[in-house]
């Protein structure tokens, strides 16, 4: 990949040598937890099961921020993500594919087919792109068998995603952002950059849901009897919730969507939501409290979502480009395994940092060590600060490959 500031490539080889890969390439690759929606340390949801419908969905501290799929076909309700509702079975899934940008589940009960992808833009050549705290779930859906098949999906994220621990009392709202329906729920508190220290979650600003209007039916409503009225009508109520504020774990509040695909058949059918962040403030520095960098020009989150909604179509296309570029020279460099492995390191390791503005607008990067749970800063004034010298760092990495005998790797040309 040529020219390109790959912010974390000298640290995912180092990751990947740290892990003792085998030089081997024949066994499937089998992610020890797959990223779901992680831009960065506040907003990073994973799954760490080997199907998307074994567990909950959970934060990168292994407490449960749950987001639900359910796919509804012919009448029949299956899960396509998370473990409950329990007495609904899940969709048979047949594979999963972890890129650079992506996350990539596949399920199909013989009638049906269901391409289910997390898309997190983390294109480095682009810092504002880079900085947006956005996640796109998209739902790519066809026939199989031959028949005509009449489909819906729901979905749902959960105010686990805005609280640190599930005793806080939540509240929510809905707004419009340009052709967008847009959820949002936060504590009532909004103890800005409270609680400190480990095994901690972020506890200000709010977590969206937004999905095209003409696409979708939106609710805000307890977990259960959201998706008891999905199973049995394949419907969303009329009114949000009201009851507020209540404790995140009282009748678990959740933003919830409804897509109504009609008749499908052997033509693919696709619809796409937008997880988001608001942090309001991302970091205190020297006693300052520092904007997110995507806000640096007093942009709001209805600015983000529509901007995020504006580009989706060409960021499906530049992260279709960038993943296949990325993976062919990983591959090129180590095998496929390596590749792979190294896709899931570069996903980890930006999920781990994030972007502040200072006071002049310029950049300065927040770090998460996953190991200790700490914030580190970097004073770098421009895209350099996030820029390391990586054929230095991959050199050094390689020799550490070498020394650990985990994956022989070739030298790079003077």
């Amino acid at each position: 990949m040529k020219n390109l500031p790959l912010i974390t490539l000298a640290t995912l080889t180092i990751f990947t040598g740290a892990c003792g890969l085998p030089a081997a390439d024949a066994a499937p690759f089998r992610p020890p937890a797959v990223p779901l929606v992680a831009s960065d340390p506040y907003l990073s949801i994973w799954s760490d099961a080997d199907r998307l419908t074994d567990d909950a969905t959970r934060h990168w501290t292994h407490r449960e921020h749950s987001l639900v799929s359910l796919i509804r076909i012919d009448g029949g309700t299956h899960r396509l993500m998370g473990s409950e509702p329990k007495d609904v079975a899940a969709m048979p899934q047949v594979s999963v594919k972890v890129l650079p940008t992506r996350s990539m589940y596949d399920f199909d009960d013989s009638h049906v087919h269901v391409t289910l992808t997390f898309m997190t833009p983390v294109l480095p050549d682009d810092l504002d792109l880079l900085s947006r705290p956005v996640t796109y779930l998209t739902w790519q859906v066809r026939s199989v068998d031959g028949a005509a098949h009449s489909v819906s999906i729901y979905d749902s994220t959960s105010a686990q995603v805005a609280v640190n621990a599930p005793e806080q009392k939540v509240e929510w709202a809905r707004e419009t952002a340009g052709n967008l329906t847009a959820l949002h729920i936060g504590t009532q508190e909004q103890t800005l950059f409270q609680p400190a220290g480990d095994d901690t979650r972020i506890t200000w600003g709010y977590a969206y849901a937004a999905a095209p209007a003409n696409d979708a039916k939106a609710a805000i409503g307890s977990h259960e009897a959201l998706t008891k009225l999905f199973f049995e009508k394949g419907d969303l109520p009329a009114h949000d919730d009201d009851r507020m504020p209540r404790a995140a774990r009282d009748e678990q509040p959740v933003l919830a969507f409804a897509f109504d695909l009609g008749k499908l058949e052997a033509s693919p059918i696709s619809r796409h939501l937008l997880v988001a962040y608001d942090q309001i403030y991302s970091i205190k520095y020297f006693g300052q409290s520092l904007r997110p960098y995507w806000r640096k020009d007093g942009a709001t989150a209805a600015d983000l979502l529509q901007s995020a909604e504006k580009d989706y179509p060409k960021l499906v296309e530049r992260c279709e480009a960038f993943d296949k570029e990325l993976m062919a020279d990983l591959t090129k460099a180590g095998g496929a395994r390596y590749a792979h492995l190294a896709a899931l390191a570069y996903r980890q390791a930006l999920a781990g940092t994030g972007l502040a503005a200072d006071a002049n607008k310029q950049p300065k990067h927040q770090q998460r060590r996953h190991r200790h749970r700490r914030c580190h800063l970097s004073n770098g004034s421009d895209a350099a600060a996030l820029q390391p010298h990586a054929y230095q760092g991959l050199d050094r990495a390689r020799s550490e490959l070498r020394r650990l005998g985990a994956l022989e790797i070739p030298q790079r040309a003077a």
